[in-house]
C-alpha cells in the first residue's frame, strides 16, 4: 500500500478511535454514574435505567445512518466524517457537565439523553462513512485488511476507555469515582474530538468517489429511493449484522459488567480481563482482514456464526463460574477470536455490495437500523433476563442471533473479488452472484 493509502487509512482510524471512545466510555463508566441520574435505590434498577438510555443512542443511529449517509454521498465521505466527530464532541461535552439527581432532579436525566442522542446520531453516520472511506481508500487487493482498521481504531477508543477506567480504579477512590471522576474520559474525549477535527478537515477524499462523475451527477444518489433499488443489499446488511453485532458488545462492552455482576469478580480485575482480551482482539483484525483478501469474506464469516451459534452457551456457562483472572482471560479471548470472523471484515462486505453514489447511505441505514434493533438492546436484554433470575437465556438468545446470520452468511454471495468502480453493473453482479471474479481486464481482477 502506498503512502497516500496508509494516510488515508490513519486519519480515517484515528477519528474512529475517538468516536468510538467517547461511545464505549458511557457503557463502561455506567456503573458508577448510573446512581448520580436517579434516585437512590435498587442498583440494579438504576443501571437498567441508564443503559436504556444508552440504547436510546442506537434507536438514533438509524437516523444519523440517514441523514449522514446522504451527505457522506452527495457531498462526499470526508465532508460526512467532519460532520460526525462534530456532533461527538458536542455530546462528549453535555455529559461532562450534566447536573446530577441531586442538584436538578430528572434535568440530569434529561441532559444525558440528549447527548446521547447526538452520539447516537453521529455513530449512525460514522460507522458508514468510515467502512466507506477505508474500503474506497484501500488497493482493491488490499480490501479486508485495509477495512479491518475500523474494528482496530473502534477497539483501540475502548481499550483507551478501559486503561483510563484501571488508571482511575488505582488512583482514586470508589467514592470519588462515583462522585465526580466519572466526569473525566468525557472531558478527554470532548478535547479528542477536537483535534480530530482539524485533521479531519484536512484529510483526502477518495479516488473512486472523486472519479465517479455519473454519481455525483445523479439527483437521486444518497436518497433511500436510490436505496430502495438496492433493498436485496440492504436486507442483506441488516440479516448479517444481527449476529455479529449481539456477539461483539456481549464480549466487549458487556463483559465487564457480566464479569463484575453476574461473576463477582472485582470491578478492577474485571475490567483488566477486558483490557488484555481487548487488546489481543485488536492485534487479531488485520490478520484476519488479510487472510479474507487471500481466501475470500464469506468463509470467516461463516466461521464466526458457526462458532457463535455452539460456543456461546457453554462460553458464557463457563465464565459464570470463572472466579479469577487468568480463567476469564482465556474464555473471554475464545469468544472474541470467534467473534474476529465477522468484526475484521463486516465493514468491507458491506461497501463492496453497493455503487459508489449509494454506498455510504446503503451501509449506514440498514447497518444502524440492525443495531438499534439488536446492538443497542444486547446489555438491556442481558440485565432484562438477570432481573427475571434467568440469566442463562441470554446466551441462548446470542446463539439464536448467530444462527440467523449463519443461514444468510451460507446463501450471500461472494464479495471479495468485485470492483468498486463498477459494482452495480449488470455484468459485474453476474459474476459476483456466482462467486466468480469479474471479467478480466477489471482493476479488481488484475489486482486480485
Amino acid at each position: 500500500m502506498g503512502r497516500e493509502q496508509w494516510k488515508k487509512i490513519w486519519v480515517g482510524s484515528a477519528g474512529n478511535m475517538v468516536e468510538w471512545f467517547d461511545w464505549f466510555v458511557y457503557a463502561s463508566f455506567a456503573v458508577y454514574f448510573a446512581d448520580s441520574f436517579f434516585p437512590k435505590g435498587n442498583d440494579t434498577a438504576n443501571l437498567m435505567n441508564t443503559m436504556g438510555i444508552f440504547a436510546v443512542g442506537f434507536f438514533l443511529r438509524p437516523v444519523g445512518g440517514w441523514l449522514l449517509g446522504r451527505v457522506g454521498d452527495r457531498k462526499g465521505r470526508k465532508a460526512a466524517l467532519t460532520l460526525t466527530v462534530t456532533l461527538m464532541s458536542a455530546s462528549a461535552v453535555l455529559i461532562a457537565v450534566a447536573p446530577t439527581y441531586a442538584v436538578a432532579g430528572y434535568g440530569g436525566v434529561a441532559v444525558l439523553l440528549l447527548a446521547r442522542m447526538l452520539q447516537g446520531l453521529s455513530v449512525g453516520g460514522e460507522y458508514a462513512a468510515s467502512a466507506t472511506y477505508l474500503t474506497e481508500a484501500s488497493a482493491p487487493g488490499r480490501r479486508g485488511f485495509a477495512s479491518s482498521f475500523q474494528y482496530v481504531s473502534m477497539t483501540a477508543g475502548q481499550l483507551f476507555g478501559l486503561g483510563l477506567q484501571i488508571v482511575l480504579q488505582r488512583t482514586l477512590s470508589e467514592d470519588a469515582l462515583h462522585h465526580w471522576a466519572w466526569r473525566i474520559p468525557f472531558i478527554i474525549g470532548a478535547l479528542g474530538a477536537a483535534v480530530v477535527f482539524y485533521l479531519r478537515r484536512n484529510m483526502l477524499e477518495t479516488e473512486v468517489y472523486a472519479d465517479d462523475e455519473s454519481a455525483r451527477s445523479d439527483p437521486d444518489r444518497g436518497t433511500v429511493k436510490a436505496l430502495w433499488a438496492h433493498k436485496r443489499e440492504a436486507f442483506l446488511v441488516m440479516a448479517l449484522t444481527m449476529g455479529g453485532t449481539v456477539a461483539y458488545y456481549t464480549y466487549t462492552t458487556y463483559l465487564t459488567k457480566y464479569l463484575s455482576g453476574s461473576v463477582g469478580m472485582a470491578k478492577p480485575t474485571a475490567s483488566l480481563v477486558s483490557f488484555c482480551a481487548l487488546f489481543l482482539f485488536m492485534c487479531l483484525q488485520p490478520l484476519a482482514g488479510r487472510l479474507s483478501d487471500r481466501i475470500g469474506r464469506r468463509p470467516l464469516l461463516i466461521t464466526f456464526a458457526i462458532g457463535s451459534t455452539f460456543l456461546t452457551v457453554p462460553v458464557m456457562t463457563l465464565l459464570k463460574h470463572a472466579g479469577s483472572f487468568w480463567p476469564a482471560l482465556g474464555l473471554s479471548l475464545l469468544a472474541l477470536v470467534v467473534v474476529t470472523g465477522y468484526t475484521s471484515i463486516n465493514a468491507c462486505v458491506k461497501a463492496e455490495l453497493f455503487p459508489t453514489g449509494i454506498r455510504a447511505l446503503g451501509v449506514a441505514l440498514p447497518y444502524a437500523i440492525a443495531n438499534a434493533l439488536f446492538g443497542g438492546t444486547a446489555e438491556y436484554v442481558a440485565l432484562w433476563f438477570k432481573n427475571g433470575g434467568i440469566e442463562s437465556g441470554y446466551y441462548w438468545y446470542v446463539s439464536g442471533c448467530a444462527a440467523v446470520s449463519l443461514v444468510v452468511y451460507l446463501t450471500m454471495r461472494e464479495t471479495r473479488t468485485i470492483d468498486l468502480h463498477r459494482v452495480g453493473a449488470g455484468r459485474e453482479r453476474a459474476g459476483a452472484d456466482t462467486g466468480a471474479a469479474p471479467a478480466t481486464g477489471s482493476r479488481a481482477a488484475v489486482a486480485d
